[in-house]
């Protein structure tokens, strides 16, 4: 009988690995950097603090995390939405269309050892066309990186 952690699975991920394939969840990428979630107020602060970009969905801020700092390999990521974008319903939808749009964009366009926060704006982060909000997802992270760049 095999289940899931059989030794031929595990031989089979172990080869899967060596070859540079997908790691166990089979849906990502070893090259790809890891997404984690933001969960202290400090953090969200922090990323306040630093660089931002305005677009008509939603707004960017983005910090470059020191080397000092544990754990600076890796994008975390962050979502608010405010009252001002409505109820509790219209708020939880908002911040679900910023999540799906991060786990699209962030692997490939976010950068290891940075944090990001996408907030929600009224009105447009939860009725703006999804691939609109997507490429100035896209356009907003290569704006922050240029300007990071530059000092």
């Amino acid at each position: 009988m095999t289940g899931p952690h059989s030794p031929a699975t595990d031989r089979d991920l172990a080869a899967a690995q060596d070859a540079g394939g997908f790691v166990a969840s089979g849906l990502e990428h070893p090259t790809q950097p890891e997404i984690s979630v933001l969960a202290k107020r400090a953090d969200f602060l922090s990323a306040a603090r630093a660089l931002h970009r305005a677009t008509p969905g939603f707004v960017v801020q983005a910090r470059q995390r020191s080397a000092a700092l544990s754990g600076a390999v890796g994008i975390r990521v962050g979502f608010t939405c405010s009252k001002k974008v409505g109820n509790a319903v219209a708020r939880n939808r908002a911040k679900r269309r910023l999540r799906a749009i991060a786990r699209l964009v962030l692997p490939a366009h976010g950068k290891s050892g940075w944090d990001y926060v996408l907030i929600g704006r009224a009105g447009m982060t939860a009725t703006r066309d999804f691939a609109e909000m997507q490429t100035e997802l896209e356009h907003a992270l290569a704006k922050i990186h240029a300007l990071a760049h530059r000092k």
